[in-house]
């Protein structure tokens, strides 16, 4: 998936989607659906939250796509018995991965808008990473990946 996953993060980057927005991005395109609402509240979590360079904008793409599968949407559902622990998981193992949950740490660039675009390598390939350990944790716990609203329907 790789290949395929690297030339799908290289193609939204240059279409101005920032981290969190690939991530999820991708986890749509994957099911065939849009949702300009999610994509646009997912710009606050760019760069960092806000542009702050703190909490990671992929950690919390991938966070997010696991919500899409076993989060709590509408009054009538209930979030999944094992969600948390899907978070849990991406977030220990991101953190173990990168050695950080902050993007400051992670990219080492002290400023985003500093005009070293340097980094924009390395959030590529942890968008890949991120995203092939977001689909591994769904199959794991039992989800299809790109075949949310099917596996919604049988709970």
């Amino acid at each position: 998936m790789s290949n395929d996953t690297a030339f799908k993060v290289f193609k939204l980057s240059a279409s101005g989607y920032c981290c969190t927005q690939i991530m999820l991005k991708m986890a749509l395109d994957e099911e065939g659906t849009e949702n300009d609402d999610l994509l646009r509240s997912a710009g606050g979590l760019c760069k960092g939250i806000g542009g702050r360079q703190r909490t990671c904008g992929i950690l919390t793409g991938g966070v997010m796509i696991l919500g899409l599968y076993a989060g709590r949407g509408k009054e009538e559902e209930s979030q999944k018995d094992n969600y948390g622990d899907m978070v849990s998981e991406f977030i220990d193992w991101f953190e173990s991965e990168f050695e950080s949950m902050d993007c400051a740490d992670i990219i080492g660039v002290a400023r985003i808008d500093d005009g070293d675009n340097s980094f924009m390598l390395k959030c590529g390939d942890i968008i890949i990473k991120s995203f092939e350990k977001t689909v591994q944790i769904l199959y794991e716990n039992g989800y299809e990946f790109g075949a949310r609203d099917e596996y919604q329907k049988c709970i």
